[in-house]
């Protein structure tokens, strides 16, 4: 299954419910509460970064393209509702990043460090189940650094620049008792960063639109 259909399996599933599945689950933990307003969720996990890849090279032409990349992550979750909450996740990843098919054959550019601070707003529509789904949309900030490593002569330096970008999500939580649960959950951001080549003798446009998908331990206070 691609990243588009889980995302949009898990969309579907949260907006329709199933509501008979979701009121079993409510009566199977003892001193489960369900989710509440002032809720803080804490939790800790892997999530991958997956670049789409795309875009424009100026003047030697090519599609820029990231490397896959797996890395932790740690996530905050506050419930200003039982039905909505506020997710902000932390997380850097390191990518190798190339122009494919360019007029000089492939190019490598070297590595770079990512850090995608993304918060969400996130509707649960069934928040007294134990399996919990939930859809949401947000904003994402990356800063781009420690641009570096070994690149094709005659590239000399890389600045990839700090991106804004929207983000679309969607997962569920499994409590595993009334304090700790799983949590699976995928996210698309919309990133489409600037890159200077050599101080700009050549420019370009990384279309990166990365999804992530992730798995955490959570633990809620």
């Amino acid at each position: 299954m691609t990243c588009g259909a889980l995302l949009g399996a898990a969309m579907s599933a949260a907006l329709m419910g199933a509501p008979a599945q979701a009121q079993g689950l409510m009566q199977e933990l003892p001193g489960f509460r369900g989710k509440q307003a002032g809720d803080l969720v804490v939790g800790f996990g892997a999530i991958g970064v997956l670049p789409q890849n795309g875009g424009r090279v100026d003047a030697i032409g090519g599609k820029p393209e990231a490397s896959d990349t797996l890395t932790p992550q740690l996530d905050l979750t506050y419930f200003l509702t039982s039905n909505l909450s506020l997710n902000l996740i932390a997380a850097t990843s390191r990518h190798d990043v190339t122009v494919k098919g360019s007029a000089l054959g492939d190019v490598d550019l070297g590595r770079v460090w990512a850090l995608p601070p993304t918060l969400t707003l996130q509707f649960h529509p069934l928040p007294a189940a134990r399996l919990s789904p939930y859809v949401g949309a947000g904003v994402n900030y990356t800063v781009f650094y420690g641009e570096g490593g070994s690149r094709t002569a005659p590239v000399s330096k890389v600045d990839i620049e700090n991106s804004w970008g929207w983000a679309l999500n969607a997962g569920v939580d499994y409590a595993l008792t009334p304090e700790w649960g799983l949590n699976l959950d995928v996210k698309k951001l919309f990133l489409r960063p600037d890159v200077s080549v050599n101080g700009g003798a050549i420019g370009a446009r990384a279309d990166l639109d990365p999804w992530i998908v992730g798995a955490a331990l959570r633990y809620r206070f």
